[in-house]
């Protein structure tokens, strides 16, 4: 959907989305929707740890020690950085995954013969590889800057993770870091489109683009503002799930192998847990020790002072009972 430019040795190829699956498996058959899985398996790994550690690590290094929290400020420096980190993986696999996908129309349109990874990056060469990277970085440093902190949010302010010490449960993860992906994905398009584009190599009559701006500008003067979010949908709907599942393992793994940083119990919060409310609970109870020693040292200034020894009690009972409710 984002590689067709307007129309295609004189005529449109798919009118939506849905009409591209079903041209796509009558034409190609099931095992078209396959097509660039290769260049998907070998790069997703390293893409990403480096992207997850990278959040992590900065969020862990800008929040606050007293209270376990992150402005959002850093949060969106943690996001845009761990996207920005990626792309020395993401480009490659990208542009051989792309020139792999767009091999079956090639061949129903112009009769072109499909071609396999090891020719399209012997073909492009390792400069080649990094073809559209400035579009890359434009498409996933907003991405994980949009993501990460949804996803936060999402799990403290939404589901309630770490409140009374509840533990978010198998569909609620799922939940908070699938939505999470539907905003990042959407809003993201534009870049996406674009950097297919500029990664796709361009078949006869068709537009040729010399950069990411000459790009935007050609594609909005020739197709309009839509085209910026042509396969917008089905972005939502790969990107949906598969940082669903993702972030899902990455939970799941972290418990059973710890970053070195998590080993000993200190107020670390990592991209995926939102606030620690056990830290909270420490907190109040050192406040409430500093209340209790106040009184011991001036219960009895306080009471002649107030000239009510009863009341005197009870606000001070009062402060107690805030302060130590949480910790019980």
């Amino acid at each position: 959907m984002q590689n067709q430019r307007g129309t295609v040795v004189g005529q449109r190829l798919y009118s939506n989305s849905l009409d591209c699956a079903r041209k796509i498996l009558l034409n190609e058959g099931f095992l078209g929707f396959y097509r660039g899985l290769g260049p998907q398996l070998v790069g997703v790994a390293p893409e990403k740890a480096i992207k997850l550690t990278v959040n992590d690590i900065i969020r862990s290094r800008t929040m606050d020690p007293e209270t376990g929290r992150i402005k959002l400020g850093w949060e969106l420096v943690a996001g845009g950085t761990a996207g920005g980190c990626q792309v020395i993986f993401t480009n490659p696999l990208e542009i051989v995954k792309i020139r792999l996908q767009v091999q079956g129309e090639a061949a129903k349109a112009e009769g072109a013969i499909p071609r396999g990874a090891i020719h399209i990056v012997r073909q492009l060469g390792v400069l080649g590889l990094y073809k559209g990277a400035s579009a890359c970085l434009l498409r996933d440093i907003p991405f994980s800057a949009i993501y990460f902190p949804a996803y936060g949010h999402l799990k403290s302010d939404f589901f309630k993770e770490g409140y009374n010490g509840k533990q978010l449960s198998f569909m609620e993860t799922l939940a908070a870091a699938g939505l999470a992906g539907m905003p990042a994905a959407y809003l993201t398009t534009p870049a996406d489109v674009v950097k297919t584009r500029l990664q796709v190599e361009a078949r006869k009559g068709q537009t040729h683009y010399k950069g990411l701006r000459d790009a935007f500008v050609k594609i909005y003067r020739e197709e309009g503002s839509g085209a910026l979010f042509k396969g917008g949908t089905a972005r939502v709907l790969r990107s949906s799930p598969q940082f669903g599942f993702t972030l899902l393992a990455y939970e799941e793994l972290k418990k059973l192998f710890p970053y070195p940083w998590d080993e000993k119990p200190r107020k670390v919060e990592t991209a995926l847990t939102s606030r620690l409310m056990d830290d909270m609970s420490k907190i109040r109870a050192r406040n409430a020790l500093k209340i209790l020693l106040d009184v011991h040292g001036d219960f009895g200034r306080r009471a002649a002072a107030a000239g009510d020894l009863s009341q005197c009690c009870s606000d001070t009972l009062s402060q107690l009972h805030f302060c130590v409710q949480p910790v019980a």
